[in-house]
């Protein structure tokens, strides 16, 4: 088993416990949850109190609460540059920081991306430290050309981008290509920044399946240098 893989079985270890609280009809979250391999409770609100909402726990810990509504962005967040964060709704941080460690199953390209983009976004704000992305391919990575180039331009980065060799992807100031075959990182998505000089470690694993990606991110700085380790040795 590879460091990847054990990191996405880790995450799939870990005892979630994830609590929908409404009245009436069921909230989108529900169907959300039952899509992406997410099991969860539901409780009845009484007829006066708060809107629906989500509890999530974590190995018998309480992690937080967040309006149901705010869950619906959870797998369609706006796929937008580094640093134009105007058009994500303001839940959707939040959902990113509760869901840490959460094994997801089915996830979409575009969720992987809305993911990829918040992993980018806080190096970008960070500005200095390395930032390494893996698409599988480097023909993947092309419709992220313009993305990377902005990351190099405007930060002190040292960006790492892994793949196969389909493609030869233009020379970008900063960044560094590397030629990847099948072996460790061939069927992952992978995007680990390790946080600068300011303890701001975040990276995405997500393993390609056949019916979509099963992944999970993280902000714990020993698995973000480990995956970072896993795909530089790659």
């Amino acid at each position: 088993m590879t460091v990847l893989d054990s990191l996405l079985a880790s995450a799939g270890n870990r005892d979630h416990a994830v609590t929908v609280y409404r009245r009436g009809a069921p909230v989108q979250a529900e169907s959300l949850f039952a899509a992406h391999g997410i099991e969860f409770e539901v409780r009845t609100l009484g007829p006066t109190g708060p809107d629906p909402f989500v509890l999530i726990e974590a190995d018998g810990e309480f992690v937080g609460v967040i309006a149901a509504a705010d869950l619906a962005h959870i797998f369609d967040a706006p796929v937008v540059r580094p640093g134009e964060r105007d058009e994500v709704p303001a839940g959707y941080r939040a959902i990113f920081e509760l869901f840490d460690n959460t094994l997801f199953a089915s996830m979409r390209r575009r969720t992987l991306l809305a993911v990829s983009r918040e992993i980018e976004e806080r190096a970008y704000r960070i500005g200095s430290g390395t930032l390494r992305a893996s698409f599988q391919r480097f023909s993947a990575f092309r419709p992220q050309v313009d993305v990377y180039r902005h990351l190099a331009a405007e930060t002190d980065l040292d960006i790492h981008v892994h793949g196969a060799d389909d493609w030869d992807p233009p020379a970008i100031p900063g960044v560094t290509y590397h030629p990847v075959g099948d072996g460790e990182i061939g069927g992952f998505w992978v995007v680990a920044f390790d946080g600068g000089d300011g303890g701001h470690a975040c990276g995405l694993v997500a393993r390609e399946e056949s019916d979509g990606y099963k992944g999970v991110w993280t902000d714990d700085a020993g698995l973000v240098e480990e995956v970072l380790t896993a795909v530089a040795a790659a």
